[in-house]
């Protein structure tokens, strides 16, 4: 095969691997669901921050969802981030000063 060629075809199959992970519109958001209820910030901050168990469950039960496609949208996705951010220490605001604390300490006086 020609270099070319087999560039050509690296370059369409990561367009193709890239194209199955477009986001797409959720059909069931401001939908009810099985409980009669659509999740919202308090239930997707919840869910974000027990995610990481959740996700561990259910590689070995497969009715499991880490995320409430039955939701109010907008609200329940920031709830669901910052669950998430939570759960995993927030932002890199404390890295970011260790660092700059770091070099302040090792300059020369």
């Amino acid at each position: 095969m020609k270099p070319t060629l087999a560039v050509l075809m690296l370059v369409l199959l990561l367009l193709s691997t890239l194209a199955g992970c477009a986001p797409s519109p959720n059909p069931s958001k401001a939908v009810a669901g099985k409980h009669g209820e659509v999740a919202g910030f308090w239930i997707g901050l919840w869910q974000g921050f027990i995610a990481p168990f959740v996700f561990v469950a259910s590689l070995f039960k497969a009715d499991l969802n880490v995320y409430e496609v039955h939701n109010n949208g907008v609200w329940y996705n920031f709830g669901y981030l910052f669950g998430l951010a939570c759960f995993f220490g927030g932002g890199g605001n404390r890295a970011s000063r260790r660092c700059g604390g770091a070099r302040l300490a090792r300059a020369p006086q």
